[in-house]
């Protein structure tokens, strides 16, 4: 599989087929039994999981923090440069309600918060696992201007999904069912 600079790839399957093991192969969260996975182009000083951002298809969230805090502790965690925070509420509309706890959002304010994460701290390539999950389609239209613009900076794209994403896609499909 190869992924170029400003495109998008849609991993597609079954339920069972692997799309998620591979992302989290991608993130490094799985270990390889053999092989290799290379990010050419990218900061030669960094493995491929420093320079992507992983979004589970759970929203890692701290339910006591505050929308904010939620996104500050990812912007120091991930290592971040200079805060972006409020610039990335504003663009999941969500920076009316950044004073609010997590646990006081719905689903798809969560997953909003989760996609602010994307742009809170800047990386190459993004792992996306069912990221529509939640979203009304006004949530999945402005997500896919947020993708389309990561993908016009020269960003990569690579999404396990059953849905469409609403940005122009390569299609890798895997497997059958476990």
């Amino acid at each position: 599989m190869t992924a170029e600079s400003g495109h998008a790839v849609a991993i597609v399957g079954p339920n069972g087929a692997g799309k998620t093991s591979l992302l989290r192969l991608l993130a490094g969260l799985l270990a390889m039994a053999g092989g290799s996975i290379g990010l050419e182009g990218g900061d030669p000083e960094l493995t491929l999981p420093e320079q992507a951002h992983y979004l589970g298809h759970r929203d890692a969230l701290k339910p006591a923090l505050t929308v904010s805090e939620n996104l500050s502790f990812w912007r120091n965690f991930l290592g971040g440069g200079k805060p972006g925070e409020s610039d990335a509420l504003a663009a999941v509309g969500l920076d009316r309600v950044a004073h609010l706890p997590a646990a006081y959002l719905s689903a798809g304010q969560r997953r909003r918060l989760s996609i602010a994460r994307l742009l809170a701290v800047k990386r190459p390539v993004w792992l996306l696992d069912e990221p529509t999950s939640a979203l009304d389609i006004t949530g999945q239209a402005a997500f896919a201007a947020i993708m389309t613009g990561h993908l016009a900076g020269g960003g990569i794209i690579l999404a396990a999904t059953h849905t469409p994403l609403g940005i122009a896609v390569q299609e890798l499909r895997i497997g059958g069912a476990a």
